[in-house]
């Protein structure tokens, strides 16, 4: 039986500081390796490290001359994939020891999962990096189609995106990431997979390093709760127009995603009230993002807690805040929330 193989995409855009670091904890991981690497019209000195990386024969350094942006440059790595198994890890990110052998285990053993993912961690740019749990994974195996319905409970993607491994041929089937999705083509593509095999996720260990630093996309094009709700809401109304057919509850699991979001939305206008952060939320577009999302919006407490906060006008919500209930059933939500996706990756 011949050794299966793994194709791990790195895209690159003025991130020559990471590069090396991100190249050598793909080649380290103990597997047979194909990394291909594409600089996406870099003016740093990506093309020298880039270059001097590709000396080593596991690795494909390509270059465009002028920016063709991360959706274009993510699907040309992904059409290039030659292994068995599939990753794409930005090159500000790092994967922890042993990460492709922990997916490799269970992709051999378990030919109905289509995607494997588990725990990352997170650290700032100039942080050490924090010790990453690397021993034997407890591996939880998912029916695609609960999956899907844990995603549309919170509107939200359990994954950071290089701590995930797909089949190639799957992938090939299935497409790449959608252009019209820049901020959650990754959510839409991971629902496709689960519409289509069984997930994997591997708990108690951490699968890969995700950096947290000013220049990320995440900090700079989509910083803003608004411009994450909407992509959001796009992924999700992608996702089931062109695969709903293959859910026996589609149109539920839809009105329950749109609520969950509704519901992010105006706790988010009713958070900036208790803050004192009107100035810098627009609640009244959030309210208005609510009632274009979710028809039945207005019955929702959230909505009741942000008209009565409205009444109040923005000098008493502080004050009152800490006697009020809302706040502490949403902070422990959200604790609840964390501690399930780091335990079971939901």
């Amino acid at each position: 039986m011949r050794d299966t193989s793994f194709s791990v995409v790195v895209p690159c855009y003025n991130y020559a500081r990471y590069l090396q670091g991100c190249v050598e904890s793909i080649l380290r991981q103990g597997v047979t390796v194909q990394v291909i690497v594409i600089d996406d019209g870099s003016t740093d000195d990506t093309p020298t490290v880039g270059g001097w990386l590709a000396e080593d024969p596991r690795v494909t350094f390509l270059r465009h001359e002028s920016n063709q942006g991360h959706i274009k440059t993510y699907n040309e790595g992904l059409a290039l994939a030659a292994g068995d198994y599939t990753a794409l890890v930005s090159a500000d990110d790092l994967l922890t020891p042993g990460a492709l052998k922990r997916a490799q285990a269970v992709f051999d053993s378990r030919p109905e999962v289509g995607m494997v993912y588990g725990h990352a961690l997170y650290f700032q740019s100039n942080d050490k990096l924090p010790k990453a749990r690397i021993g034997e994974p407890r591996v939880d195996i998912w029916d695609g189609m609960d999956w899907i319905a844990q995603r549309c409970k919170t509107a939200t993607s359990s994954i950071s995106s290089p701590e995930v491994v797909v089949r190639t041929a799957l992938q090939r089937q299935l497409g790449g990431y959608c252009a019209d999705l820049p901020h959650t083509g990754d959510l839409e593509m991971w629902l496709r997979f689960a519409a289509h095999s069984r997930i994997a996720y591997l708990a108690r260990v951490d699968q890969a390093y995700y950096r947290r630093h000013t220049g990320s996309m995440q900090e700079t094009r989509f910083k803003s709760l608004l411009a994450d709700l909407v992509q959001r809401r796009a992924a999700f109304e992608t996702f089931f127009h062109a695969h709903g057919h293959k859910l026996e509850d589609a149109e539920r699991l839809l009105e329950m995603t749109r609520r969950a979001l509704a519901k992010e939305a105006l706790w988010a206008a009713c958070w900036s009230y208790d803050r004192r952060r009107i100035d810098r939320i627009c609640v009244d577009d959030l309210a208005n993002f609510a009632n274009e999302t979710y028809s039945a919006a207005r019955s929702l407490p959230e909505y009741r807690g942000l008209r009565w906060r409205r009444r109040l006008g923005p000098r008493w919500p502080p004050i009152l805040q800490p006697i009020l209930p809302g706040g502490y059933i949403h902070w422990i939500r959200r604790k609840i929330w964390w501690r399930r996706q780091r335990l079971r990756g939901v």
